[in-house]
């Protein structure tokens, strides 16, 4: 018998260190992936705040750039007559494509937690409130130019919280109010 002068193979101890790296390997990536499942309803609460967020901002300013008038400003709240699609101020009735809106006074009031909204007759501004968000970090919400007293141009700044305790999550947008020049 010839014995084969070029065996190829691995030796055991090859064998042994490969199977070690491998498993090493294998279990960095495992890691990487149960990490990833554990943060993922995480990351994706955050994310639905902020369209939310950006959706209720949106929402705001949309009002807003109708507004006639700010009746009332301060920091957190804000109160202004404007045109609504309803039969009635505070109804939930949508108007007919053909038929004109309606004067309604409506009121978003924001607190360290939450922002509402209240759609009454015009200059009043208590109602059923109905809450369109939670989870802000702030209730220092609107800023007015020129002033308070003389609004044409009204900004919103939602400060979301922030889980990595970094600075918040800052969503802002500003709008001048359209029909304001109707009314002088």
């Amino acid at each position: 018998m010839k014995r084969m002068r070029s065996q190829s193979g691995f030796t055991l101890i090859e064998l042994l260190v490969s199977m070690t790296m491998g498993v090493i390997v294998l279990g960095a990536v495992g890691s990487l992936v149960v990490s990833a499942m554990k943060d993922q309803p995480r990351i994706s609460e955050r994310a639905q705040d902020i369209s939310t967020a950006r959706w209720i901002l949106e929402r705001l300013t949309r009002e807003l750039r109708d507004g006639i008038r700010v009746d009332n400003a301060t920091a957190s709240s804000v109160s202004f007559e404007t045109y609504v699609r309803h039969t009635t101020c505070g109804g939930s009735t949508v108007l007919a494509s053909s038929a004109e809106p309606i004067k309604c006074e409506v009121t978003f009031t924001c607190s360290t937690t939450k922002c509402t909204r209240i759609e009454a007759a015009p200059k009043v501004t208590t109602g059923k409130a109905q809450t369109i968000f939670e989870g802000i970090a702030s209730s220092s919400v609107f800023s007015y130019s020129p002033s308070a007293k003389e609004a044409t141009f009204v900004k919103a700044t939602l400060q979301l919280p922030n889980p990595a305790g970094d600075a918040p999550l800052t969503i802002s947008g500003g709008v001048s109010l359209r029909n304001a020049t109707l009314t002088n």
